[in-house]
C-alpha cells in the first residue's frame, strides 16, 4: 500500500533483503510481541480481563509502527509474517479434537451451523446496502463467522485482497470484539443467564477466540467452559468457509467460461488449513500425549504473536482513514444483528 509504513514483500525489496537478512526484522517482531505480552500482563494485574496478548501487541506494533523509526534493515524480517501466521494455525489444529466439539451435543452444533450461515448472509447484505467494497464485505463476513482477525488473515490471499482492505476488515473486527468483552458479561447479568448459555453466547457470537474465553471466564467457570466448546466449534469450520470463498472468487475473478476449475480453486485455497485439518485428525486420534499437546498450543500462540506484531507494524492509520467508517458500521450492525439473534437462539435451545 502506498501510505503504508511497511510494504508488502517486492522485488524491488529484494536488494535490501539480501543486505540485510531477516535477523533484525524477526528480531523487532519477538520484541514487539515481548511487549505485548507484557502490557497484556500489567492490564491483568491491574484488573483488567486476561487473555489480551493479542490485542496488546497490535497495539504494541501501531504505536511502533507509527514512530517512524523502524529500519529498512528489517522489513525482510517483518514481511516473514503470513509464515508464521500459516505456523500458527497449522500447530493449532493440535487443540481441535472432533470429540470435543461433539461434546456441545447435536442442539449445540446446530446453534454453531445457524450461526456460520446467519454471519455470512448478516453480513452479505449489509455490505450491499452499505455499498461496502466487496472483498471487505467478504473478509467481515469471514471474521465475524469463523475467529475473527485470524480467519480474516487467513483468507486474506484467497480474494486477492489488498492490505487495505484486510486492515479495514481487521480494524472494525478489534474494536468490536472490545466492546464486547464488556457489554456482553454486563447484559448476560442484566438478563440472569445461566453459566452454560451465556458461554454458549459468548463462543458464538464473539469473533476473537481471546475475547470469547475472556468473556466466559470473567462470568464465570462453567461459562469459561463452554464458550471455549462453542469457539471451538465454529474454528473447526475455517477450512471449508476459507474454500467456498475461493471458489466463489474464483469464478468472480473470471469473465466467461472458466476452464479447470480444479485447478484454479486448488491455486487459490490455502495450503495450510490442510496441515491445520492434519494436526486436528492426529489429536483426535490421540497420537499426542498432553504434553506435547501445550508445547504445540504455546508453539502455536508464539507464532501468531509474531504474526500479529507484523500485522501493527504494517498498519497504517492513513490507510485506515481513507477507507472510512462504512467498514465499522456495518461490523457494528452486523455483530448486533448476530448477537440478538444467537442469544435468542441459545436462550430457545437450552430447554432441550
Amino acid at each position: 500500500m502506498s501510505q503504508a509504513i511497511l510494504t508488502a514483500p517486492s522485488r524491488q525489496a529484494a536488494p535490501g533483503r539480501r543486505e540485510y537478512g531477516y535477523c533484525p526484522g524477526l528480531l523487532l517482531l519477538v520484541a514487539t510481541a515481548a511487549a505485548g505480552v507484557g502490557l497484556a500482563r500489567i492490564a491483568e494485574v491491574a484488573g483488567f480481563p486476561a487473555g489480551e496478548s493479542v490485542l496488546a501487541t497490535i497495539a504494541a506494533g501501531l504505536v511502533l509502527g507509527h514512530t517512524g523509526a523502524i529500519p529498512k534493515a528489517c522489513r525482510a524480517g517483518v514481511d516473514t509474517y503470513g509464515f508464521w501466521l500459516k505456523l500458527g494455525i497449522i500447530l493449532l489444529g493440535a487443540n481441535f479434537v472432533l470429540s470435543d466439539v461433539l461434546r456441545l451435543g447435536g442442539v449445540s452444533l446446530a446453534c454453531v451451523a445457524v450461526e456460520l450461515a446467519l454471519a455470512v448472509g448478516c453480513m452479505t447484505l449489509l455490505g450491499r446496502i452499505f455499498h461496502l467494497p466487496e472483498r471487505v464485505t467478504s473478509l467481515l463476513a469471514i471474521g465475524s463467522c469463523i475467529c475473527g482477525v485470524t480467519a480474516i488473515l487467513a483468507a486474506k490471499d484467497s480474494l486477492d485482497a489488498t492490505e487495505e482492505e484486510s486492515h479495514s476488515a481487521i480494524a472494525a473486527i478489534l474494536a468490536l470484539g472490545i466492546t464486547a468483552l464488556v457489554a456482553f458479561p454486563l447484559v448476560g447479568h442484566w438478563l440472569g443467564l445461566s453459566g452454560q448459555v451465556f458461554g454458549m453466547w459468548a463462543g458464538l457470537a464473539i469473533d476473537n477466540t481471546a475475547e470469547a474465553t475472556a468473556a466466559g471466564a470473567l462470568y464465570s467457570e462453567t461459562a469459561a467452559r463452554f464458550a471455549v466448546l462453542a469457539k471451538t466449534a465454529r474454528s473447526s469450520a475455517l477450512g471449508f468457509v476459507v474454500l467456498g470463498y475461493a471458489m466463489y472468487w474464483t469464478r468472480r475473478m473470471k469473465a466467461g467460461p472458466v476452464e479447470g476449475k480444479a485447478a484454479l480453486v486448488w491455486n487459490k485455497f490455502p495450503k495450510f488449513v490442510l496441515g491445520f485439518v492434519l494436526f486436528s485428525v492426529l489429536a483426535t486420534l490421540g497420537l499426542f500425549t498432553p504434553g506435547q499437546t501445550k508445547v504445540l498450543a504455546a508453539l502455536s500462540q508464539g507464532a501468531f504473536l509474531l504474526a500479529f506484531a507484523a500485522l501493527g507494524l504494517r498498519t497504517d492509520f492513513r490507510t485506515l482513514v481513507a477507507q472510512g467508517l462504512r467498514p465499522l458500521a456495518v461490523g457494528v450492525a452486523g455483530e448486533l444483528v448476530i448477537a440478538t439473534a444467537t442469544l435468542g437462539m441459545v436462550m430457545w435451545a437450552s430447554r432441550f
